[in-house]
This record gives structure tokens, C-alpha cells and sequence, in this order.
């Protein structure tokens, strides 16, 4: 089966990651992004990340301004986690995880990805 022009194909298994905390993430790396280029970089299409952008806004964890075309994102860091497990941890902690400083996107993922497969070795 082809995939529509412009659509990302799906993603078969399961991943760590949902598609919520993706485009949370995305928007927290750059409160201004557009949803075409979240849905890009999350692999989604632009409908999804719109529903997703919805749902956060519906439960509060994110809302938006609009100037002309452009939206600049908001997310409430303090706002907690909704699943039971993470009862209590806030929103900037899950982020804190999945966005990096650019430096630091430059140099860490060698070294973590070495200090994981030599951890992984004992």
C-alpha cells in the first residue's frame, strides 16, 4: 500500500515514548514551531498532532497565542503527570528528559550511548 503525499508512515510495535510526550517535547525545544514541522519531526501526520495539541490544551497542560499566522505555545511546567505511577511528577520533569540544550544535543548522545553499552555489558 502507498502512503499519501506529504503523510509519514506509521510506526508498527510499541515505543517508550507516547505521541503526546513527542509533540509536548517538540514544542518545549521551540514554543513557536508549526504544527507541520512537529508532525515532521514526531512522524505524525498534521491532523494527529493537531488532536494531540487539543488534548493538551483541553487538559491544561499547554495553551496557545496567536500573532497573525504565527502561535507561540505555552506549556504549564508544574502541571502533574496523569497516570497513577507518576502521581506528583510534574510536566518539566518528564521534559527535562526528552529536550536538551543544543550543546549538549551535539556531544551527550555519544557518551550516554557508550555509558549505556558498557552498563549493559556487566
Amino acid at each position: 500500500m502507498r502512503s499519501m503525499a506529504g503523510v509519514p508512515e506509521s510506526h508498527t510495535g510499541w515505543t517508550f515514548i507516547t505521541n503526546h510526550a513527542r509533540v509536548l517535547a517538540v514544542i518545549a525545544d521551540n514554543p513557536n514551531v508549526r504544527i507541520r514541522d512537529i508532525a515532521a519531526h514526531c512522524r505524525l501526520t498534521e491532523r494527529a498532532v493537531q488532536r494531540i495539541i487539543s488534548d493538551l490544551e483541553h487538559d491544561g497542560y499547554l495553551s496557545h497565542t496567536r500573532d497573525g499566522r504565527t502561535n507561540t505555545y505555552r506549556i504549564e511546567p508544574d502541571k502533574v503527570l496523569r497516570h497513577p505511577a507518576e502521581a506528583g511528577l510534574p510536566v518539566a520533569s518528564l521534559l527535562s528528559l526528552l529536550v536538551q540544550d543544543e550543546t549538549e544535543r551535539v556531544n551527550k548522545p555519544v557518551t550516554q550511548h557508550r555509558r549505556l553499552r558498557s552498563s549493559a555489558a556487566m
